[in-house]
């Protein structure tokens, strides 16, 4: 469990050498992040970015990502730097900020998820992630700048021209690429393997292994032909769709096997 202070079990597994495995919250319930945790998945992105939950299920989500020895990833909102703190302190093992415009936009991100000197996050002990103050000190200020995970995401042409600058910033640990989102900022609609988009996953690996960080990129349910053609992208984190569209998917092959 993160609480117990151990270093970041999602970049471990990268360090390693292994391709981490994950999925996608958007219901937002507690059993189906603990269920990911058991089955032996290593991180979960908790969508708060179109899912709309600011209130205590978001809460109750991270904890039951920790419960199950999963890392919580929370997708916040953008410019909004105050979610972050709050993400963290609610113990989200790492941050995911959509749409990074560039390096100077990704520095804004570091510099309200960490305490100085990296950063001006806010002190706040009294939360779960500080144990509610028994152990909040110096310490866990140290813990918390260097194993909570700032993640900005890589979704526009844009900030692709300064992925290089991006990866080099202090205190960016790795980038979720978003492979739709970009296809239409490059003018190629959800056409996510089309050239444009590939060669850009291809430049964001390059940069994110010459600075020593981390790719996580998604692939959809139950598209299993897309795997291998992860692997040979040198992606270090893969997320196995969303627990909507593996619902989506299983109730509807099943329907139709049934009506056949």
């Amino acid at each position: 469990m993160m609480l117990s202070r151990q270093p970041n079990r999602l970049r471990e597994i990268i360090r390693q050498g292994e391709i981490a495995l994950g999925t996608c919250l958007y219901s937002f319930s507690p059993a189906l992040i603990e269920l990911a945790g058991f089955c032996g998945l290593d991180f979960c992105r908790i969508d708060n970015e179109h899912a709309w939950r600011q209130d205590q299920t978001t809460e109750d989500v991270l904890r039951g990502g920790l419960l199950a020895g999963l890392v919580p990833l929370l997708r916040v909102d953008r410019d909004n730097p105050y979610l972050i703190r709050k993400a963290f302190e609610a113990g989200a093992g790492g941050v995911i900020i959509p749409h990074a415009k560039g390096k100077d936009d990704v520095r804004c991100m570091v510099e309200a998820a960490k305490f100085p000197p990296l950063g001006r996050r806010g002190y706040g002990g009294l939360c779960l992630s500080g144990k509610w103050g028994v152990d909040a000190g110096e310490e866990w200020m140290n813990w918390c700048n260097r194993e909570q995970l700032v993640i900005p995401m890589i979704e526009d042409v844009g900030a692709l021209e300064e992925i290089d600058e991006i990866m080099a910033v202090e205190g960016v640990d790795g980038i979720f690429f978003g492979p739709a989102d970009f296809s239409i900022s490059a003018g190629v609609p959800l056409q996510i393997w089309h050239d444009r988009v590939v060669g850009a996953v291809k430049k964001t690996v390059e940069a994110a292994d010459k600075h020593k960080k981390f790719v996580i990129y998604p692939i959809g349910f139950p598209q299993w032909e897309q795997v291998e053609r992860v692997k040979e992208l040198g992606i270090h984190a893969v997320e196995f769709g969303h627990d909507a569209s593996i619902l989506k998917s299983v109730w509807q092959k099943s329907i139709r096997s049934f009506r056949s």
